[in-house]
């Protein structure tokens, strides 16, 4: 069964004005301090090297912003996305059940990380990150494990071993070759009755408007944006064992993307 959660949200945060709204609040309160903030007009196609850590943390500080909603206010132009992303899982039961163990696969700034452990309290939670400066970040800020990662496999990690196993904005932004062997191996570690959480841009995030915006982005190079068919993925995890309890659609740069939660039957 698929569910679309608060479409009116999605057509708000997908306009600028918004997030120049929020952006000049910030500027009112701290422009006395001499600081003024801008948006950091970020490459997303350049998914390597990611956001700058140090940098980041800077413009955030200045803003008196947390790193996430720094991101999604400034970086982003998207207000609120982390917290409806979190708020939206909350709908779908994804924290009803007891954690000890979460995985998430590519946490980069740890956004959502923050906001799940809130929600979650995971006694163990494993990270699989590319971008070393942040990967290092979040451990000594979160307590978290990080595992070796080679970009598309979970091997470290033992089979039927995690109650939740997430990844955020990752197969958005990653060829079809690893995002497939993730999926396969998301499936691998999950134990029965645990949950898979990711999101992906499906054929039901590029209605003819969002296709022309996409055109007009500037972007054009790089594996970002990756579109997946969703016929396919949904068979994949059907086939495997995986029941669907629900999907809904979240923004995404200029776009969106749609978020899938699947259940180990």
């Amino acid at each position: 069964m698929r569910h679309l959660i608060n479409e009116r949200f999605l057509e708000r945060v997908m306009q600028t004005s918004p997030a120049k709204r929020v952006q000049a609040a910030i500027n009112k309160v701290v422009g006395p301090l001499g600081i003024r903030v801008v948006r950091n007009r970020h490459d997303w196609s350049d998914t390597q090297n990611f956001i700058p850590l140090k940098g980041t943390l800077a413009a955030a500080q200045k803003a008196s912003l947390s790193v996430g909603d720094y991101i999604d206010t400034v970086m982003n132009n998207i207000p609120g996305a982390t917290r409806f992303m979190i708020d939206s899982l909350h709908k779908l039961g994804v924290f009803d059940d007891a954690v000890a163990s979460a995985l998430e696969i590519g946490p980069g700034s740890g956004r959502y990380l923050e906001k799940i452990v809130e929600a979650c309290r995971p006694a163990r939670y494993e990270i699989y990150e590319t971008a070393k400066p942040w990967a290092n970040y979040l451990v000594s800020r979160h307590n978290v494990i990080l595992q070796p990662t080679d970009g598309s496999s979970l091997a470290p990690t033992a089979d039927a071993s995690c109650d939740l196993v997430m990844a955020f904005k990752v197969f958005s932004s990653i060829p079809f070759m690893p995002t497939i062997r993730y999926w396969l191996e998301m499936q691998r570690v999950t134990r029965p009755g645990g949950r898979i959480v990711f999101d992906v841009m499906t054929e039901d995030c590029l209605p003819p408007g969002a296709i022309a915006t996409w055109a007009a982005s500037g972007i054009n190079n790089g594996a970002y944006p990756a579109v997946m068919p969703r016929r396919p993925m949904l068979a994949l995890f059907d086939t495997a064992g995986f029941a669907l309890v629900g999907s809904f659609r979240a923004p995404m740069g200029v776009g969106q993307t749609e978020t899938f939660v699947f259940r180990k039957t």
